[in-house]
């Protein structure tokens, strides 16, 4: 079979996961895009449009595979400048320009701009585009809507807000801010459910279904009108036949003006750098670690712009939220991209109607918990860990861009990082000596095993990042790559966050990238990616125990196991399980493990999704080493969801002898001839009359847990015991199946 038939076979075999993939991110999608083209003043209709043409025309002329288009969190800030200033018909006139900008940026393959921007520079552009979303939209969340000058005017009004909303004498208002309250409150603790079934649904759209069932329940058993104040409800949603025939003017008349070119800017700027990082972290949840073609993507965007501004629509981004929800749910290739923007067109068509039942604070309450996710303390604090200057960078880009602007705020954040830069080395001549020199040289080892080495001189930094990208990206991943730093004066914040992304895709694609010259360094602190020394934290998680770590201490003894407390970033054992394909290990802790380490039991911290998606989830699991090789597989039990899985392509693997088993159990993997061989009789039977896990074989090895969460005392002893015994149920089998084999041969 050629590739290219390969390749397609491929694409119609994943096309029933890629299908459910894109309806599940349509169903977030769909309240997002009314949300945020409402925050930013323009029609609501105008962000579904941006969601649907940029699905459309991404999905066949993009360079990514799994990334999702539509309305980006970072515009709302200055699409809200360009109505204001140009007023929406001339916006939308700014925003066609803007995406012949991102095109002519993409066909100069100018994609490795992004790479010019410090990475503190950047949070704090995102942290203050969160306190602009969250500003603003808090208020109307709770039926308040006031008119301030600027952003720090609006926080500073949330007090009195939240003071108003507890004394409104209005029933209206008083409904308002219920809703918008406990949308905000499913936001936060939604997350939290690790129930499969609850997240087939997504939070927002849970927001959605109950406002619109709240209003019938008024109307259809109250037989009331609604009680939410008028001012508070969705207008202005056209039926599909509007959208059609009366597409908005566009006015090129103010053209030649400072305002409109200021505005083209800002709006090229920002969703330019918002969807080349949304594109950099896809990748790295991408299961096949495929690498995205940057400059292709803007091309595919700025065109998707320029057909979305004609049609009344913002400007179409990649949006990281979306696109991890895709990853989740199974999106494998450009296709689920595609199917989102079909399923949204035909919610427009069949219940555009019923948009107009959703409350405003319900959507301004998603839009609320987006703007703290970007600018979270938890961001702040992870800034303020890497090294003191780092938050001062951040700091600076953060006040200045919600005082002045968004380019003057990344503008400033670039130069406060060089300054910084220069007073740590007290070295001027160091960045401008050294700036267009070649300081990067890169061979390949020809002993051994053909190892990449990679030698990098004078300075690395955000300012010339992109040499050393450029060669690290021409590197397969599965090959063995030295790193040597010890010939550079200095290394930044910059390069050491984008490494440790190297580090982390080479161990998953089976290839190691390792890291010399750094011990030769200092550093400001001690977090991994602090700038200029590289040190890993493997203390003890506390220096006075916990309760349970106590308990673990008495349960490691009564199994006559080790007790380990400290944090081990030795996890690449876990990237042959299919369950962390698309999720990101930060540590394993709290380790009982036998003599020959053959068992280990363990709790873990791991997350899905990137960015504002980001869940950090910390389960207990059992890592077994077996004596002989068996399939790989993965074994759960079966449910819905399962089911679902298997329509969209999944496939369960039935053992015609054990119909019970098979009705019970979800069992999948490659081989499905020796996974039918190998499940036998007492294997069967072990399984049937034990609790259920989740099981997973790598081939020599075993990963069991049961739910993602830290598991009591009593269920770490119960997931030992069943470990154990199924340890012995499997090498009896397999001895056994070895002897017989050998007595055959004689």
């Amino acid at each position: 079979m050629t590739p290219r038939k390969a390749l397609i076979k491929e694409f119609i075999g994943d096309l029933p996961k890629n299908i459910f993939s894109g309806f599940v991110v349509s169903l977030i999608a769909l309240p997002l895009g009314l949300g945020l083209a409402m925050a930013s003043e323009a029609p609501p209709i105008a962000g579904v449009i941006t969601a649907i043409v940029g699905g459309l025309l991404v999905s066949f002329f993009g360079g990514s595979h799994i990334t999702i288009t539509g309305p980006g969190n970072g515009l709302v800030g200055v699409l809200l400048v360009a109505i204001t200033t140009l007023g929406i018909e001339g916006a939308y006139a700014a925003i066609i320009f803007s995406g012949v900008l991102l095109m002519i940026l993409g066909f100069l393959r100018l994609g490795k701009l992004a790479n010019f921007f410090p990475s503190s520079a950047i949070q704090g552009m995102l942290a203050a585009i969160g306190l602009i979303i969250l500003g603003k939209q808090f208020h109307i969340m709770l039926a308040h809507k006031i008119k301030r000058e600027d952003t720090m005017d609006y926080l500073i009004e949330i007090p009195f807000t939240i003071n108003d909303a507890i004394h409104y004498d209005s029933k209206g208002l008083i409904f308002a801010a219920i809703v918008g309250t406990v949308s905000l409150f499913i936001m936060f603790f939604y997350p939290k459910i690790r129930n499969k079934y609850f997240q087939l649904v997504p939070a927002p759209m849970w927001i959605v279904l109950l406002s619109i069932g709240l209003s019938y329940y008024f109307e259809l058993v109250l037989h009331e009108n609604n009680p939410i104040d008028k001012n508070y409800m969705i207008s202005g949603i056209p039926h599909i036949d509007e959208i059609i025939t009366k597409i908005p003017k566009i006015d090129f008349s103010q053209w030649a003006t400072l305002d409109f070119w200021d505005s083209v800017v800002s709006l090229t700027l920002i969703a330019s750098i918002e969807s080349l990082l949304s594109i950099k972290a896809v990748d790295k949840l991408d299961p096949k670690k495929r690498r995205s073609n940057v400059n292709k993507d803007l091309k595919a965007l700025g065109l998707a712009t320029v057909g979305s501004g004609f049609l009344g629509g913002l400007n179409v981004v990649t949006v990281i939220a979306r696109s991890s929800v895709n990853v989740n749910n199974g999106g494998s290739n450009r296709s689920s991209n595609f199917f989102h923007a079909l399923f949204m067109l035909l919610f427009i068509v069949l219940f555009s109607s019923e948009m107009a039942r959703i409350p405003l604070p319900a959507l301004m309450a998603i839009l609320v918990f987006t703007g703290y996710k970007l600018a979270s303390p938890d961001t702040i604090k992870k800034v303020f860990s890497i090294g003191k200057e780092q938050f001062i960078i951040f700091f600076v880009t953060l006040i200045i861009t919600l005082k002045v602007g968004l380019i003057s705020g990344i503008l400033s954040g670039v130069a406060m990082t060089l300054i910084i830069h220069i007073v740590i080395n007290k070295n001027l001549s160091l960045f401008t000596r050294n700036l267009i020199k070649p300081n990067v040289l890169m061979y390949k080892e020809e002993s051994g095993n053909g190892s990449f080495f990679v030698s990098v001189k004078h300075f690395c930094s955000f300012l010339n990042y992109y040499k050393l990208k450029d060669k690290l990206d021409a590197i397969p991943e599965d090959r063995d790559v030295v790193l040597d730093f010890s010939m550079c004066e200095f290394v930044d914040h910059t390069v050491m966050d984008n490494i440790s992304s190297y580090q982390e895709l080479f161990a998953k694609k089976g290839g190691n990238f390792e890291i010399i010259g750094l011990d030769m360094h200092d550093a400001e602190s001690k977090h991994p990616f602090a700038l200029r020394r590289l040190l890993t934290d493997s203390g003890l998680i506390g220096s006075n125990l916990t309760k349970r770590q106590r308990d673990l201490i008495q349960t490691s003894d009564r199994f006559g196991l080790e007790y380990h407390a400290e944090k081990n970033r030795e996890i690449s054992f876990l990237y042959d399980f299919h369950y962390f394909n698309t999720k990101q290990v930060n540590y394993i802790y709290n380790r009982l493990s036998n003599e020959n380490n053959s068992l280990n039991l363990f709790d873990v911290e791991y997350f899905e999704g990137e960015l504002i998606a980001k869940e950090v989830i910390r389960s207990t699991m059992l890592h077994i080493s077996l004596n002989d090789e068996i399939p790989s597989f993965t074994l759960d039990k079966e449910g819905f969801l399962e089911r679902v899985y298997s329509l969209a392509g999944l496939k369960d693997i039935d053992l015609k002898d054990y119909p019970d088993f098979s009705k019970r159990f979800y069992l999948k993997g490659d081989d499905e001839e020796g996974i039918t061989n190998f499940f036998g009789k007492d294997l069967i039977q072990f399984f049937e009359s034990n609790n259920y896990y989740h099981v997973q074989a790598d081939g020599a090895h075993l990963l069991i847990f049961n739910k993602e969460r830290i598991a009591t005392i009593k269920e770490m002893k119960i997931l030992l015991d069943f470990g154990k015994r199924l340890k012995e149920v499997i090498e009896t089998k397999t001895h056994t199946t070895s002897q017989t084999e050998r007595n055959t041969e004689l």
